[in-house]
């Protein structure tokens, strides 16, 4: 069988900038060239071989509900939430109760907040030991 490792998301943005803007200021992720094409598509390096790719899409109307989602692990969980408060961004539990986080029978911690377009992102403490 063959494998596979996970290589990148792109979602479509209104504003490419505020997008840029969001995830740089949440995450501290830096911006690399686009090498796929000459647009106004940006991309942001989330590890040494995962990207995020903005692609603007201003004319398009994006509703999307909490379990569409991608996941990103944290050691520090505690942290991320202040850093979060401290940008005035709202987050809560699977259930939406605000301010709060969820944690699962297996014990990992975990929140959920949108980006400026709506799409969701959970942040959890699920990280090898």
């Amino acid at each position: 069988m063959q494998l596979f490792s996970f290589n990148h998301i792109a979602i479509s943005v209104k504003d490419v900038a505020k997008s840029v803007d969001f995830y740089q200021s949440v995450f501290n992720l830096n911006e690399i060239k686009n090498t796929a094409s000459v647009t106004e598509t940006r991309w942001l390096m989330l590890t040494k071989n995962v990207q995020i790719h903005l692609i603007p899409r201003p004319q398009f109307e994006i509703t999307i509900n909490k379990a569409v989602h991608f996941a990103l692990a944290t050691k520090d969980i505690n942290t991320f939430i202040n850093h979060l408060n401290g940008l005035k961004i709202a987050y809560s539990d699977w259930e939406n109760t605000p301010n709060k986080d969820y944690v699962r029978d297996d014990g990992i911690r975990q929140i959920y907040f949108k980006d400026p377009d709506g799409y969701w992102i959970e942040v959890n403490n699920d990280v090898a030991k």
